[in-house]
């Protein structure tokens, strides 16, 4: 799973998985929304089928120009593990 930042507010999840596409076939493409807002946070997650895909998308995609703006794109931390969040107390 890639993280996509640095996005534009008008690039969508079609554009999204239509860009990362040449490196290889995409899975799943996310992109969270401003609850407030309703649109875009500017950030997205690319998942490729494959490793490789997902290695040379980062490799050739962080730095390029996707919609006018000039992305960062790299692996996602994986954020917590099994029951993550703050402990509970007892």
């Amino acid at each position: 799973r890639l993280f996509v930042g640095n996005l534009s507010f008008e690039t969508d999840g079609a554009a999204l998985e239509s860009y990362f596409s040449k490196w290889g076939p995409v899975v799943d493409c996310f992109l969270p929304q401003d609850r407030d807002k309703g649109g875009s946070r500017g950030f997205g997650f690319v998942t490729f089928r494959d490793a490789g895909d997902a290695r040379a998308a980062v490799a050739e995609a962080d730095g390029a120009e996707l919609d006018g703006r000039t992305v960062r794109v790299n692996e996602a931390e994986h954020k917590g593990g099994p029951g993550g969040g703050m402990p509970r107390g007892g």
